[in-house]
């Protein structure tokens, strides 16, 4: 079973590894290579070197069984998007947040009901905004804190 472990840096390679596992559930390095060497254009070698990485790093956790070896993921895929979204988010000044999830919504294919609950979790955030959201960015690091004579715009 699965369990939410502390924040990992997962690079954009070792995703396309953990996306794998998460969809398997379990899967050897034979299974993730045959589902990745084709879409990926990467050797054998280049996997089992991604899934050590994970390993290493405690995303994957590994059972032997005979002379193969069985991987199942030690975090969510739910908490991991979580952690990316949330680590996305503190990389931009807290005015753009709404901009940055303006966009992705945007760009991203949506369905009716996909729709239908983010009007719903709309409504419930629309009870708690905020009239102006603050900045929280130190001086000289965003648009909004253009120190002008000492003070800052906003």
């Amino acid at each position: 079973m699965t369990e939410a472990i502390p924040t990992l840096k997962i690079t954009d390679a070792e995703w396309e590894i953990m996306r794998v596992v998460w969809a398997q559930g379990k899967a050897t390095s034979r299974e993730i290579t045959q589902v990745l060497e084709d879409k990926m254009n990467w050797k054998t070698s280049t996997i089992k070197t991604l899934i050590s990485r994970l390993v290493e790093k405690g995303a994957l956790d590994t059972e032997q069984e005979g002379r193969k070896y069985i991987y199942s993921a030690k975090l969510t895929e739910e908490a991991s998007l979580d952690d990316s979204i949330s680590d996305m988010l503190a990389r931009i000044c807290n005015k753009k947040a709404g901009e940055v999830i303006g966009d992705m919504l945007t760009n991203a294919p949506l369905s009716q009901s996909d729709i239908e609950e983010l009007m719903s979790i709309l409504k419930e955030k629309k009870k708690t905004a905020l009239d102006v959201v603050a900045c929280d960015c130190v001086s000289g690091q965003c648009e909004c804190q253009v120190n002008l004579g000492g003070e800052l715009n906003e």
